[in-house]
């Protein structure tokens, strides 16, 4: 079975950032994710650029997408550009972190 956006979407759920405790699904953090066959690369960002975990959170989604069944290879790419703002999270979700 052919690896899908969905299946690493869904593995990229079970990482989370540390200060807010939500996934970088749901903090909007991931900007792409291509897949060609059993390679993945995904580029993603973090609440602040100054993040001292930058580093663990890079390894765990690349852990995470490496566990997905099919996948090869995974790259993680970590960009600030453009940079992440409260607007990515989905508008429910904002409101209920009285964002």
């Amino acid at each position: 079975m052919a690896v899908t956006e969905k299946d690493i979407l869904d593995a990229l759920k079970t990482v989370k950032d540390p200060e807010l405790n939500l996934n970088l699904v749901v903090l909007g953090l991931v900007y792409d994710v291509e897949v060609e066959d059993t390679h993945v690369h995904t580029r993603i960002s973090l609440t602040s650029p100054m993040c001292p975990v930058a580093e663990e959170i890079v390894h765990m989604a690349e852990k995470a997408i490496l566990d997905v069944e099919g996948v090869e290879s995974a790259k993680v790419q970590l960009t600030f550009d453009p940079p992440w703002t409260p607007e990515r999270i989905a508008p429910l979700i904002r409101s209920s972190l009285g964002l």
